[in-house]
């Protein structure tokens, strides 16, 4: 099947001033990805009170990710078919060029831009800096949902760019190979503490390397450089080195995928189960380390 829509180039990042002057163009939308673990409702309600303009909303939970199961981490992948018909009924066609954006530094939009990518679609952008960097610079917002006439998006899932949790507890002994990055925090890699998830402490081999250290504290992200630096001191300076990446549940792991393409490096494979599928089986092994 052909990719979908206006190819993208390697520059995934869009400035806030850049997609100012294309919102009013029929082919763009925005997507508001705005979550918050400890509040579910808390992003459709800010996406209530103001948003970009024209922006539709999709919900990591409802729209992003797939049902949870016994056996699942807590953001499984979405149904292909029904994300597609979910995204048909925003009104996002295979036409669209789409810039997704949140209030996370960029982690849950990473996850809404990966699952473009993921179905064909490279006509797909992330805003730097998001919703706060939209208002810091003073830009129009609006409030409630624009009426959108429902389209239809067709898009093919691309498995190959997916790491299961069958594989790599077959192939634990040799997980290096994996050169499997965990983008969760340091202090959650160690094991120290666990906020989220019943069990602390990583898949062993892993390597940690928090996405947070990707983002400057206004929210923005870091130079390709010193993100493509961090990459590769992590790939022990690799740059044809095949990896992965994982965090707590697939989602911000998708940050870390976003800057590896942006630096050249060969496209890494998602581990969507995550953290919080590993553990769903007491029987795999678990690291601690101490800080």
């Amino acid at each position: 099947m052909p990719r979908s829509g206006v190819m993208a180039d390697k520059n995934i990042l869009i400035a806030a001033e850049t997609l100012q002057s294309k919102l009013d163009e029929p082919d763009w939308i925005a997507v508001d990805c705005r979550f918050d673990l400890a509040d579910v409702e808390a992003g459709r309600a800010a996406f209530d009170a103001g948003h970009l303009p024209g922006a539709v909303y999709l919900d990591l939970d409802k729209d992003l990710s797939g049902p949870v199961s016994a056996d699942a981490g807590r953001h499984p992948l979405p149904d292909p078919k029904r994300l597609q018909e979910r995204l048909g009924a925003a009104g996002i066609s295979n036409r669209h060029r789409v810039v997704v954006y949140d209030d996370a530094n960029g982690g849950v939009a990473a996850r809404a831009w990966w699952l473009f990518h993921w179905l064909g679609h490279d006509a797909v952008w992330l805003l730097d800096g998001g919703m706060a960097r939209w208002r810091a610079l003073g830009l129009p917002t609006e409030a409630g949902a624009r009426s959108r006439t429902p389209a239809h998006f067709i898009g093919q899932a691309r498995d190959e760019l997916v790491l299961t949790t069958q594989e790599l507890a077959r192939d634990i002994h040799r997980v290096k190979d994996f050169n499997l990055l965990d983008a969760r925090d340091a202090a959650r890699f160690r094991g120290e503490h666990e906020p989220i998830d019943p069990v602390a402490g990583h898949i062993p081999g892993a390597i940690s390397v928090p996405f947070a250290d990707f983002v400057a504290a206004d929210g923005t992200w870091l130079g390709l450089e010193e993100r493509r630096s961090k990459l590769l001191a992590a790939l022990s300076d690799r740059v044809d080195a095949d990896w992965c990446v994982m965090c707590g549940s697939g989602v911000t792991a998708c940050h870390l995928a976003i800057s590896g393409l942006e630096a050249g490096l060969r496209e890494p494979r998602i581990y969507v189960g995550s953290w919080s599928e590993w553990i769903r089986d007491e029987r795999r092994p678990v690291g601690r380390e101490k800080a």
